[in-house]
């Protein structure tokens, strides 16, 4: 069946491109409907037939990290679901782990629209959101009934962010009122203090307002949830090397690189069609591609400045194989996916799986973790 639906991938792009938030939120409404009724004949069905399609097994890409299981390196970026309604479906999608937010404490509707852009000949997406969200306590409540009915298939982490509401001086309190709604209901955290679209969160990277947010965050970890960090691309070497030290002192299980740039360099992009504005006069994050060399380069640094013993979830522009090989031998021990996965369609995920274990034949290794920060080549 999703051999048929593969040959028309491309028209579906099209709409994807043309009317990219209503189709985002179209399918993400769609899926939450076959998970309603995934006990139905044709709910059970529809979900085996996915799963047959979609999920890789094998035992080489295995890892279990900071006690939890993962099938395969390979993740969902926060910023896909925001909300959680598909929390229990994307396993069938082959994803290893899944990561839903930004969460705020505040529900809050986002920044004005238009404010998410395709970029087709970049292979990339703009995108000013602004943490649109259903808030904690909402996304608690969602999350609590499905993890009580243990369909979660696979880890399922968080993406705290602060509420637009809230002044940067009250940010350790907006993060930790998050926390404490969702800590007992998921796997893990990220803590997000890079996005661009939400006014001046990526001063909460600073030293000064940092390393009080993870004091705080860890002294009230009472179920020792693994707690990680999520960096902009567009910091400086020496800003990522006093964000790396921060992280080993108050002992974060790892650090997620990288999230959205605001720059605007080599695109081939010049206007958007939909604004008739100049790509460089737009706000906003640009994922994708673009960044793809920048995130490797910083997974590589905070890999080699760490001495390798600090995790690194590897996100940005990875598309196939090979961009997912480069950031595990630069130094990533999980990646993240969300613009690859729409320009390549879900067929990406196994296809990038198998060709992880084709490459492992090639260099005769038997498990993926021989390859973490050892620089070998894709061949």
């Amino acid at each position: 069946m999703f051999k048929i639906i593969r040959s028309f991938y491309p028209f579906f792009l099209r709409l994807i491109i043309n009317y990219p938030e209503k189709a985002h939120q179209f399918f993400l409404e769609s899926l939450s409907l076959l998970n309603q009724k995934r006990h139905t004949s044709f709910g059970n069905y529809l979900l085996s037939n996915i799963s047959n399609s979609f999920q890789y097994d094998d035992i080489r890409l295995k890892q279990n990290l900071w006690g939890l299981d993962f099938n395969i390196p390979i993740g969902l970026a926060a910023g896909f679901d925001k909300n959680g309604l598909a929390t229990s479906i994307w396993n069938s999608f082959g994803f290893g782990f899944i990561e839903v937010g930004a969460v705020t404490f505040h529900a809050q509707d986002g920044n004005p629209k238009p404010r998410l852009f395709r970029l087709p000949s970049d292979k990339a997406i703009l995108n000013r959101l602004g943490a649109n969200n259903d808030g904690a306590a909402s996304i608690a409540e969602r999350l609590t009934i499905e993890s009580r009915a243990q369909t979660f298939k696979v880890p399922v982490g968080i993406n705290l962010c602060k509420s637009k509401v809230t002044p940067l001086d009250l940010a350790v309190d907006d993060y930790l009122s998050s926390f404490h709604r969702l800590e007992s209901c998921v796997d893990y955290f990220t803590i997000n203090v890079s996005s661009p679209n939400t006014p001046g969160l990526r001063i909460l990277q600073e030293k000064e307002y940092l390393e009080n947010i993870l004091y705080r965050l860890q002294l009230e970890n009472k179920f020792n949830k693994p707690l990680f960090i999520k960096i902009s691309p567009d910091l400086t070497w020496e800003s990522i090397k006093a964000i790396i030290e921060l992280s080993k002192t108050h002992n974060l299980s790892g650090i997620v690189a990288t999230n959205t740039t605001i720059k605007r360099e080599n695109l081939n992009t010049i206007t958007l069609n939909s604004t008739g504005n100049y790509v460089e006069k737009e706000l906003g994050g640009i994922s994708g591609k673009p960044i793809s060399e920048r995130s490797t380069e910083i997974i590589r640094f905070i890999y080699k400045e760490s001495k390798g013993t600090l995790p690194i979830i590897g996100v940005g522009g990875i598309f196939n194989t090979e961009d997912a090989w480069n950031k595990i031998s630069a130094g990533a021990t999980l990646l993240q996916l969300y613009t690859g996965w729409i320009y390549q369609g879900p067929w990406c995920i196994p296809e990038i799986a198998n060709g992880l274990t084709l490459q492992l034949e090639k260099h005769k290794l038997s498990h993926i973790s021989q390859v973490i920060g050892s620089e070998i080549p894709f061949c």
